[in-house]
């Protein structure tokens, strides 16, 4: 068997991770850089063993990697495996490091974050992404899986789980062929038993459009109440991974786990009351034949009570289907609504780039470049107008950054009415009508 080296680059920051040699790996597979978990695999073509990647444990499922569910689902074939012996039970007496500690770098043992594993060959493409124990396989050969998993259990005992249909608290379901549909009701009937609303009243919104939380509204909690606070919240954090419309309202939640006071304890009773009403639905995804990337970008200017911050939000749709959302108060303050709209303009651009970078890594061609939705008509012109430069010396680096890549042709900016801006449910409450 042929080996190679490897420098091994983040798809987010593009800088290079390596231990200070050459990462040994077969060179049938490909890495990427995605949340990732100890993983040690074998070469389909060869029965090699793969090198052992020893990584940190990241986030077990973000919005953004719902791509792997949707992108191949009518074609390819999905199987759930299970390593029954990564757990091992007994007492550890040395003194055990999880990362290598400075002076003592084995540059024999890379520090990659990796957990994709991706074949390519003539004949078949196979994805095997590995955490901790659990494993998706994703072929688009359905007889290549067993030969894989073959060559799995004569390294370890791999239990295989059939379709995939459960993976880390998401229920995987496929209505009609090439779709799929991700689920968390089992989780959020857990949150709902643990905060003691099971038979609670559902409401049709997850926050009162009129509703503006404080730091300094109210009573601050009890102990007891503010721990039960932060460990539903902390579960709801999980929920928005299939419940993209819970992300704005709980991201307002978690900026008050410092100090959580009975209004904030009320809005997340509401949330839950919301989580009751739509505890069956799910996040549906269909195959289509368009690899175009949309995003919308919005944000709420100063709608902070406390600091007057901007909360900035996106999604981005591969084909029709959304892949990536994100709700989140902006890190500076903002002088004008043009401002604020620029830099959520920016974090979404920044977002289609890893998208981007990923689904190269992936082998999945971009034929055009994708479009950015925006409902300001001052963030539009700034994106495309160098002659508007002297006017955003205080935002000059978010200015340049998408500015670069407008003019590369690389990026489509175009204003979109606010009727009919998608990104408003990441930044503030909204009616039901």
């Amino acid at each position: 068997m042929q080996r190679g080296t490897l420098d091994v680059s983040c798809c987010r920051c593009s800088d290079s991770q390596r231990a200070g040699a050459a990462v040994p790996w077969c060179a049938n597979w490909e890495q990427a850089c995605v949340p990732s978990s100890d993983s040690l695999t074998t070469c389909l073509a060869c029965s090699d063993t793969i090198a052992t990647f020893y990584v940190s444990t990241s986030a077990a499922t973000t919005g953004s990697s719902n791509w792997s569910y949707h992108s191949f689902a009518s074609r390819w074939h999905i199987r759930q495996l299970d390593i029954q012996n990564v757990f091992l039970n007994g007492f550890l007496d040395e003194e055990v490091y999880m990362r290598q500690p400075p002076g003592f770098v084995d540059s024999n043992k890379p520090v990659t974050d990796t957990s994709l594993f991706v074949l390519r060959r003539k004949e078949v493409t196979i994805y095997l992404l590995v955490y901790l124990d659990d494993i998706i396989v994703l072929s688009s050969l359905s007889s290549a899986i067993p030969r894989l998993i073959s060559q799995l259990w004569s390294e370890f005992s791999v239990k295989d789980l059939g379709v995939l249909h459960y993976f880390l608290g998401i229920e995987i379901s496929s209505p009609t062929s090439g779709s799929l549909v991700l689920r968390q009701r089992k989780y959020a009937l857990y949150l709902l038993a643990q905060a003691g609303m099971l038979k609670c009243t559902p409401v049709t919104t997850p926050m009162a459009s009129s509703e503006r939380l404080c730091s300094t509204d109210g009573d601050p909690l009890s102990s007891e109440e503010a721990t039960q606070y932060r460990s539903i919240v902390g579960g709801l954090q999980y929920l928005t991974v299939t419940w993209p419309d819970l992300s704005f309202v709980v991201n307002k939640v978690c900026q008050y786990l410092h100090e959580p006071r009975t209004p904030h304890w009320s809005a997340v009773k509401r949330v839950l009351r919301y989580v009751q009403y739509t505890v069956d639905t799910g996040l549906h995804l269909r195959s289509s034949s368009s690899t175009l990337l949309s995003a919308f970008s919005d944000a709420d200017w100063a709608g902070n009570i406390d600091d007057r911050r901007s909360t900035g939000g996106h999604a981005i749709f591969y084909g029709g289907n959304l892949i990536v959302w994100s709700a989140r108060k902006q890190s500076t303050v903002s002088r004008s609504s043009t401002e604020s709209e620029y830099k959520a303009l920016a974090n979404a651009t920044a977002e289609l780039v890893w998208v981007q970078s990923l689904l190269r890594e992936l082998g999945v061609a971009q034929d055009r470049p994708p479009v950015l939705w925006c409902d300001n008509i001052g963030a539009t012109y700034l994106s495309s107008n160098p002659f508007f430069h002297a006017r955003t010396k205080h935002i000059e680096v978010d200015f340049h950054f998408v500015r670069e890549r407008v003019s590369r042709k690389q990026l489509q900016i175009r204003f979109i009415s606010s009727k009919d801006q998608v990104a408003d449910i990441f930044t503030k409450p909204l009616p039901l009508t």
